[in-house]
């Protein structure tokens, strides 16, 4: 036989206690061929060997399953602030404080690219502040990737992922610095160790270990990053008002877009978007769209 459309035309002769009776091959090979093919689903979902796939399909704390669903929510374009997606940010961020499920509602990540490469950058950060003007983050601005970044492109994008809550929000915009005044207020809120950081450290700098170093101790450059703290000790010893640096502060993301996700069974999120839009008469306004999941 070459296929298996001349199986159609075959039958096999069965011996039994009634007598004899010609019985079609498909009768007792369906369950057969089910099970192969259930077999051959099996190994394409889950099959992956050690030398092409080191994590494949992992399911929370199983290594390998299917992902839960989302069922704690639903969103609906009537749950939402009409107007505004700062307060209707701020209403989520509340929400997510005062369930005490999330416990830090504001760590977000920080993504920003290099042009003309369009190389993405991304770190987790934390949300300082938030005003009708946009949102705040506070960092090195002097020798960071980001700094880079924002040299030469000053689009970057927040991202909240409260997990407990099945919520996730996206911001987009583009960044520009606090003025040294805004960010003293905020500096003068930090402890003073991190104050001490914040003047010590050249941010993403490579740290080489010191070399010939007479306390035979293995070094793999921290103590570059230990002297550079002891020399900003000396400098500040016994002041407790220590000014901002000029290459650290707040940076403010000025939103273009926001969008509000809520986790939805089988994959089909509810997704919401609000994107800034100006008239003929130059008067800004936010429209709001559901997308797609």
């Amino acid at each position: 036989m070459s296929d298996a459309g001349s199986l159609s035309n075959l039958s096999f002769l069965c011996f039994g206690e009634e007598g004899s009776r010609l019985v079609s091959p498909y009768i007792w090979m369906t369950p057969i061929l089910r099970n192969i093919s259930t077999r051959v689903r099996q190994m394409a979902l889950h099959s992956a060997s050690a030398g092409s796939k080191l994590i494949f399909a992992p399911a929370g704390t199983e290594i390998r399953g299917q992902a839960e669903q989302f069922t704690k929510g639903v969103l609906t374009r009537s749950d939402l602030d009409q107007t505004s997606p700062i307060r209707q940010f701020h209403k989520w961020f509340a929400a997510a404080q005062e369930s005490h499920l999330v416990e830090h509602p504001e760590t977000c990540c920080l993504s920003t690219a290099s042009l003309p490469s369009g190389r993405v950058s991304s770190r987790i950060v934390y949300l300082k502040e938030l005003d009708d003007k946009g949102f705040v983050i506070y960092s090195n601005f002097g020798t960071s990737k980001k700094a880079e970044d924002l040299a030469t492109n000053p689009w970057a994008s927040l991202t909240f992922w409260w997990e407990t809550l099945e919520r996730q929000v996206r911001v987009e915009g583009q960044a520009s610095r606090l003025t040294r005044e805004e960010s003293q207020k905020y500096f003068d809120t930090r402890v003073r160790g991190s104050r001490i950081g914040a003047w010590s450290s050249r941010q993403s700098q490579v740290l080489r270990p010191v070399e010939g170093d007479a306390d035979g101790e293995e070094d793999d450059g921290r103590k570059v990053l230990d002297g550079w703290v002891e020399e900003t000790e000396k400098r500040f010893a016994g002041e407790e008002n220590i000014p901002v640096p000029d290459f650290w502060g707040g940076l403010r993301l000025i939103p273009e877009s926001i969008e509000f996700w809520q986790g939805r069974q089988n994959r089909l999120h509810d997704r919401f978007a609000y994107n800034k839009k100006k008239s003929a008469e130059g008067i800004e306004a936010w429209s709001l769209d559901r997308l797609s999941p």
